[in-house]
C-alpha cells in the first residue's frame, strides 16, 4: 500500500471541487472539459476559469475509461536523431490540432524489439498507434495490431493502415540519376535486412541489372550517421572504390561524406553521394546532398488523418496511400573523373 501523503500537504484538485466552487454538478463540469452539449459558453468559461484558479487537470485517462472508449493516439518514432521522423511528428501533431485527441509519444532505441516500444502505448490506453516505423516482420506487426489498431508510416503492410511512399520508384530515380552522369561503379550502402526496409534494395539490384552492371551492396549494422561513416570507411578506402554510393537514407550518407572527406576524397569530384528523405540536414549549404524527398511532412499528416477515421470508424476498411517520392539534386553528384 502506497504510504499516505504527509500532513498538510496539497491535495490535488478533483471536477467535485470546481463544481463547488462554481454552484454547478459535477456532472456539468465533466461535460464541459468533454466539451459535451448542454453547457452554456457562460457556465463552460467560469467552469474553466475556476479549474484554473484550482490547479485541476482533467485525467483523459479516467475520462477514457468513463467513456469506455480510448481518445489517445500513440506515436511511435523508430529514431529520434533522424530528422525525417521530426518531419513526420510535425505533420502529425498538425492533423491532430483541434481534435481533442492527446498524442502519447515513444521512441526506439539501439537494439530493442518494436514491441518492447508500442506495449506502453497500449498500457496507457492508446486507441490507435501511429508507427514509423516498425521494423519487425509483417507477421509480428500484425499480432501487435491485434492489441491496438496501428497506422504503418512509410511502410506498406497488407491488411492494417498503411501510409507510404512508393520507395521502388524512389530509388530507381536515384541510380537511373547515377546512371545517366556516366556512373558504373555504384555501391548501394544498406541498412540492416529486415521486413519493411527492403524496396530501395531491390530498386537498385534490378536499375542496375537493366543496366548490364553487378549491383554491389553493402550493408550497414544500424542506420545511423555513425554506421554510414564506419561502413564506407571501409569500402572506400579499397583498391575497387565506386565512384557513386547511393545510401538507403541521409543519416548513412551524410556518414559516407564524412568517410570520405577524412580519406581526403573530393564530392562530387572524387566521389558522387545520394541520399534517401530530403531531410534538412541535406539542404544545408555546403551539404547540398541530392536526396528522394519522400515527402515527410505530408505522411505524417496523412497519418494523423488515417488515425482519426480509425478512431471514429473501427470497422471500416484498411487505408493504403501511396504518395510519390521526387529525387532533388543538388551538388553532390556529378559526372566520374574516370
Amino acid at each position: 500500500m502506497p504510504p499516505l501523503p504527509p500532513s498538510g500537504s496539497p491535495r490535488p484538485a478533483t471536477q467535485a471541487d470546481v463544481a463547488r466552487e462554481v454552484g454547478v454538478s459535477r456532472t456539468l463540469v465533466s461535460f464541459a472539459f468533454r466539451n459535451a452539449p448542454g453547457v452554456s459558453e457562460v457556465t463552460r468559461q467560469a467552469i474553466f476559469e475556476a479549474a484554473r484558479r484550482l490547479g485541476y487537470r482533467p485525467n483523459s485517462v479516467a475520462a477514457d475509461l468513463a467513456r469506455k472508449r480510448a481518445s489517445a493516439i500513440g506515436l511511435y518514432l523508430l529514431d529520434l536523431h533522424n530528422e525525417v521522423y521530426a518531419d513526420i511528428f510535425t505533420g502529425v501533431r498538425e492533423a491532430l490540432a483541434g481534435s481533442g485527441s492527446r498524442v502519447i509519444l515513444a521512441a526506439g532505441r539501439a537494439g530493442s524489439e518494436p514491441d518492447e516500444e508500442v506495449g506502453p502505448l497500449v498500457e496507457a490506453r492508446a486507441g490507435v498507434v501511429i508507427a514509423a516505423t516498425l521494423t519487425s516482420p509483417d507477421a509480428h506487426v500484425l499480432e501487435l495490431a491485434g492489441m491496438v489498431p496501428i497506422v504503418s508510416v512509410a511502410r506498406r503492410i497488407e491488411g492494417m493502415d498503411s501510409v507510404y511512399s512508393d520507395d521502388a520508384a524512389g530509388a530507381r530515380a536515384a541510380v537511373e540519376h547515377l546512371l545517366g552522369l556516366g556512373h558504373a561503379r555504384i555501391v548501394h550502402l544498406a541498412g540492416p535486412g529486415v521486413d519493411g526496409n527492403l524496396e530501395r534494395r531491390i530498386a537498385y539490384e534490378s536499375a542496375m541489372h537493366d543496366a548490364g552492371l553487378s549491383p554491389r551492396v553493402v550493408a550497414a549494422p544500424s542506420h545511423s550517421f555513425e554506421s554510414g561513416e564506419a561502413t564506407a570507411a571501409g569500402f572506400l578506402a579499397a583498391s575497387d572504390r565506386p565512384t557513386a554510393v547511393f545510401a538507403h537514407n541521409d543519416q548513412l550518407a551524410l556518414g559516407v561524406r564524412e568517410a570520405a572527406l577524412a580519406l581526403g576524397l573530393t564530392i562530387p569530384g572524387d566521389l558522387s553521394v545520394v541520399g534517401y528523405d530530403d531531410s534538412r540536414g541535406a539542404r544545408l549549404r555546403g551539404i547540398d546532398l541530392t536526396s528522394v524527398d519522400l515527402h515527410a511532412h505530408q505522411l505524417g499528416a496523412a497519418a494523423g488523418a488515417a488515425a482519426l477515421a480509425r478512431l471514429r470508424f473501427p470497422s471500416e476498411p484498411a487505408v493504403d496511400e501511396c504518395s510519390a517520392p521526387r529525387l532533388v539534386v543538388r551538388a553532390s553528384t556529378a559526372p566520374p573523373h574516370d
